[in-house]
C-alpha cells in the first residue's frame, strides 16, 4: 500500500493493552515494534511473553498466529535508540503519570522532528501529560483510547490537546479508520473522555438500582442487557467479563479526576452500596471470570449467583423476568421494546429498576452537551462502537420521545438537560440522515469516507419488500441488499422468502449484509424443536427444500452476489454466503458449519458446497470427502478469513477481506462493479462421491473414538449421517451426481437424525440451558 500515513510504528509497552495494539498493527498486515522493560536473567522478556499470549488468547487477538511474525520485540534500554527511525510511537505503558513523563522527555532526545506520539491512557487529561514538553512535542502529541480486547471492540477515542497539529489528527484519524479497522470518535481533553464517562456511569447505576430495588442480579442483568438494546452481559454480567478487580480500579479512578458535583460519585467508589462486595472480592481472588468466579462462578459443577444482600452464593436462576420474557417476543418480531419496559406491570421493583435506570443514563448522557462534545452522535457511537450498546443514548431518547425521556428523568430525581428541548436529535433529509448539534443545527451523520453504516442508512430508506425476519432494499446503482434482522438473525421460512424475492428483483447486483452484531448464527432452532416434538417430519423436509431452493436461486442469479458478513457467519448464515459468487467479509468473521453439534447435519447446501471446494482444491474424492466429512463432523470453524481458508470456507483468490466493517457496503459495491461488465453466473456441476469403502472408515474412526472416550454414541451416530451425504453409500465405485441429489442426500440425513431421542434432547438442552447435552 502506497498511501500509508505511518510506514515505522512502535508500540511501548506489553502489557494487555500494549500488546493488543501491537497485534492489531500485525492483523493490517504491517509490522510493528514492541518495546517493555529488560528480560529478567534467565527469563524472556516482557515483550516475548506478550507474543506468547497473543497466541493463546481466547477469543484470538491474532487474525492467525502468523501475523506474530510481524511484531518484533525489544527493550527501551537496549533498543531505545532504534525509535529516531520510526514515525508513530504509541505509550501504553501503566496509567502512572511521572513515569509517562519520564519516557516523554526520553522520547523528546531520541525521536525525529516528525516522530507523531501517542498514548493510551483512558483518564489523564493531555494538559497534564504534556505540559512540561516543548511546544514542537505537543505539536505532535495526541491521545489515542484504544477499548480492549482491541481487535474486537471497535472504539477508538481520539483526542487532541491545545496544541495538536490538525494535520497529525487527520493522519491519525485515517490510519486507524481506514488500516486499523477502527470507529474514530475525537473527543476533547475532558476526564474519561466518552465511552467511559457514560459506560461505567451506566455500570454503576445499574448496581445500584438493583441494591435499591432489591432485585437478584440474574433480573437485572436480564432487565437491563437485551430488552434495552446492551449486551446481555447486563451489568454483573460485563463486571465478570472485564475483570471486577479492573472496574474497581477504573471506578477509583474516574472518582479521582471527574470535576466536583458530577453525578458520577454517588455511584462511584464508597457509596456505592454494591462497594464492599467488590472489595472483598477483589481481595479473595473473585475477580470475574479470569479469576475464580465473580458475581457469576461455578461451584462443584453448579451454576451459581451472588446475592447482593449477603454477599453469598446460591443456585443461578435460569427463567428470565416477565418483562425480559416479552421484550425477547417483541425482539423476536423485529418490533420496538422500550415502551413495553417502560409500562406498569405486577412487579413494581422491575418497573422502577428500568425506569430509573433509563432516566438517570439518558439524563447523564444528555447533561454532558456540550461540555465534552457537540454532537450527540459521539457519544452515541462511543456507547455503540465501545460498549456494544445497540442504540446509544440519545437514539434511545428517541425512540422513547423526548416527553418520556424527560418524564423518567423527574422520576429519577435528575435535571432534565434543556438539550432535549428542539426536536428529535436524528432526523431524516432526503436521502440523508442528520443530527442535532447543540447549536441547533441539524448536520449529516459524521462517517469518514467511504464509509456506510447500515443501520443509519436504513433510516433513509423504505424496503422493496419486507417481513418480520428479513428486508430487501434498493441501493444507488441499480443495486438490491438483503438484510436479515430477526432475533439474533436465527433464519426463518420470512428470511428465505426474501432471499427468493431478491433472486427475482435483482437489480443489477445483490448484496448480502446487515449491521447487527453477527450476520447469523444459524436456522432458528426453535422452529426445529417444534417440529420435532409435533413429529411433523413433512414439515421440517419442506422447510428445508425451500432454504434449498431459495439460496440455489441466489447463487444463480444473473447478476453478481457478494456476502458481506461481520461477527458469526455460521450455520445457516454460511450456507447462504457459500452459495453468494464472491465474499467482501470483515476480518473478525467467523465462518463455519455448526449443526453436528446438536446432532443434525447442515441441510441447505453447505456439506455440498464444502464438498465442492475440497474437490476443486484436491482433485481428489476420497481425500474431499475426508476433509468435508471430518470438519463437519467436529463442527469446525475459522475466527477469521484467515484461518477459514483452510477450511475452504473462505477463498483467498477469490474473496476479500476488509478491516473496517463500515467499509464493507462500499467495498461490495465496487466488487459488483468490477464483476458486472462480463459477469456470467455459475455453470452448474457435477460432484464425484467416492465408493462406500470410505464410509467403512468413517464407522471404523468414530468407533475407534467411542471406545476411548474420544465421542459418545450420537456424535457417532451424527458424523456417519454426514457421511451418507458425501460417499456412494450403493457400491464401492465412485459417482457423478447432481447439485439436486446432494441437497437431496442432505434432507434425508437431516431427517434421519432429527427421528432421533438423542437429536431432539440436544436441541432442547440447547435452547433451554445453552449447552446441548453430551449424549
Amino acid at each position: 500500500m502506497t498511501d500509508l500515513p505511518f510506514r515505522n510504528i512502535a508500540v511501548i509497552g506489553a502489557g494487555t493493552m500494549g500488546a493488543g495494539i501491537a497485534g492489531q498493527i500485525a492483523n493490517a498486515g504491517h509490522k510493528v515494534l514492541l518495546l517493555d522493560l529488560p528480560a529478567k536473567k534467565g527469563d524472556y522478556s516482557p515483550a516475548e511473553k506478550a507474543i506468547d499470549r497473543l497466541q493463546k488468547s481466547d477469543p484470538p487477538a491474532l487474525h492467525h498466529k502468523s501475523c506474530a511474525s510481524l511484531i518484533e520485540t525489544g527493550d527501551i534500554e537496549n533498543d531505545f535508540d532504534r525509535l529516531a527511525e520510526y514515525d508513530w510511537i504509541v505509550e501504553a505503558i501503566v496509567e502512572r503519570l511521572p513515569l509517562k513523563k519520564s519516557l516523554y522527555e526520553r522520547l523528546n532526545n531520541t525521536i525525529s522532528d516528525t516522530c507523531v506520539v501517542t498514548s493510551n491512557t483512558s483518564t489523564i487529561p493531555i494538559k497534564l501529560l504534556v505540559e512540561d514538553m516543548p511546544v514542537e512535542f505537543r505539536k505532535r502529541f495526541a491521545i489515542t483510547h484504544y477499548f480492549n480486547p482491541v481487535r474486537y471492540m471497535r472504539l477508538l477515542e481520539l483526542v487532541r490537546g491545545e496544541d495538536t497539529d490538525p494535520a497529525i489528527m487527520e493522519k491519525l484519524a485515517d490510519y486507524n479508520d481506514r488500516i486499523l479497522g477502527k470507529g474514530v470518535v475525537p473527543c476533547n481533553d475532558t476526564p474519561g473522555f466518552l465511552g467511559n464517562r457514560v459506560g461505567v456511569f451506566a455500570l454503576q447505576v445499574g448496581m445500584d438500582e438493583a441494591h435499591k430495588n432489591g432485585l437478584n442480579i440474574e433480573d437485572a442483568d436480564a432487565l437491563m442487557g437485551r430488552p434495552l438494546g446492551i449486551p446481555k452481559t447486563g451489568v454483573f454480567g460485563l463486571y465478570d467479563l472485564i475483570g471486577v478487580d479492573l472496574m474497581f480500579d477504573v471506578v477509583d479512578t474516574l472518582g479521582q479526576i471527574l470535576p466536583e458535583g458530577d453525578a458520577f460519585f454517588p455511584v462511584g467508589k464508597g457509596q456505592n452500596p454494591v462497594g464492599p462486595i467488590i472489595e472483598q472480592m477483589v481481595s479473595t481472588g473473585y475477580t470475574g471470570e479470569k479469576g475464580l468466579g465473580g458475581f457469576y462462578r461455578v461451584h462443584d459443577g453448579v451454576d451459581q449467583a451472588m446475592d447482593l444482600a449477603s454477599g453469598k452464593w446460591r443456585a443461578r436462576i435460569a427463567e428470565l423476568p416477565p418483562k425480559a420474557q416479552r421484550a425477547a417476543e417483541l425482539q423476536a418480531q423485529n418490533r420496538e421494546t422500550l415502551h413495553d419496559m417502560i409500562a406498569p406491570s405486577n412487579n413494581p421493583a422491575h418497573d422502577a429498576f428500568v425506569r430509573n435506570f433509563l432516566g438517570r443514563v439518558l439524563g447523564y448522557a444528555a447533561s454532558l452537551i456540550p461540555a465534552i462534545t457537540n454532537s450527540p452522535q459521539d457519544i452515541d457511537d462511543a456507547m455503540k462502537l465501545g460498549f456494544n450498546w445497540i442504540r446509544g443514548p440519545f437514539e434511545l431518547i428517541d425512540a422513547l420521545g423526548a416527553d418520556t425521556a424527560a418524564e423518567l428523568m423527574r422520576e429519577a430525581d435528575v435535571e432534565v438537560p434543556a438539550i432535549l428541548d428542539g426536536g428529535a436529535f436524528y432526523k431524516t433529509n432526503g436521502d440523508m440522515l442528520t443530527v442535532r448539534h447543540t447549536d441547533g443545527s441539524y448536520q449529516p451523520v459524521n462517517l469518514p469516507e467511504g464509509t456506510q453504516r447500515f443501520s443509519f442508512s436504513r433510516q433513509t430508506m423504505t424496503p422493496i419488500f419486507e417481513n418480520a425476519s428479513a428486508s430487501l432494499f434498493a441501493l444507488p446503482g441499480d443495486l438490491r441488499l438483503i438484510e436479515f434482522h430477526s432475533k439474533a438473525n436465527a433464519l426463518t421460512g420470512a428470511s428465505m422468502e426474501v432471499v427468493r424475492k431478491a433472486a427475482e428483483d435483482h437489480g443489477k447486483g445483490i448484496i448480502v449484509h446487515n449491521d447487527a452484531q453477527h450476520f447469523s448464527a444459524g436456522v432458528d432452532l426453535n422452529a426445529f424443536r417444534a417440529m420435532i416434538e409435533a413429529e411433523d417430519f413433512d414439515g421440517i423436509d419442506a422447510f428445508l427444500s425451500d432454504f434449498q431452493q431459495a439460496v440455489m436461486a441466489l447463487k444463480y442469479t444473473p447478476v453478481p452476489v457478494i456476502g458481506a458478513p461481520s461477527g458469526l457467519g455460521i450455520g445457516g448464515g454460511f450456507e447462504v454466503l457459500v452459495h453468494c459468487d464472491k465474499l467482501v467479509a470483515h476480518a473478525n468473521t467467523v465462518f463455519g458449519l455448526v449443526e453436528a453439534g446438536v446432532g443434525v447435519v447442515p441441510g441447505g447446501g453447505g456439506v455440498k458446497e464444502t464438498m465442492g471446494r475440497w474437490l476443486d482444491a484436491t482433485n481428489d474424492p476420497e481425500k474431499a470427502a475426508w476433509e468435508t466429512w471430518m470438519q463437519i463432523g467436529y463442527g469446525k470453524t475459522g475466527t477469521s478469513p484467515e484461518t477459514s481458508a483452510r477450511l475452504q470456507y473462505f477463498l483467498p483468490e477469490r474473496d476479500r477481506a476488509v478491516m473496517n466493517r463500515d467499509k464493507l457496503i462500499s467495498e461490495a459495491t465496487k466488487e459488483i462493479e468490477a464483476m458486472a461488465s462480463d459477469y456470467t453466473p455459475p455453470e452448474p456441476r457435477g460432484y464425484i462421491l467416492p465408493g462406500k469403502a470410505l464410509h467403512a472408515k468413517m464407522d471404523a474412526f468414530m468407533s475407534d473414538g467411542v471406545a476411548k472416550g474420544w465421542f459418545t454414541p450420537h456424535n457417532k451416530t451424527t458424523a456417519l449421517a454426514i457421511g451418507t451425504i458425501v460417499v456412494n453409500m450403493e457400491s464401492e465405485n465412485a459417482i457423478t451426481v447432481t447439485e439436486q441429489h446432494l441437497y437431496d442426500r442432505e434432507r434425508a440425513a437431516f431427517l434421519t437424525l432429527a427421528r432421533t431421542p438423542e437429536t431432539l434432547a440436544r436441541i432442547q438442552t440447547m435452547l433451554d440451558l445453552g449447552e446441548p447435552v453430551q449424549n
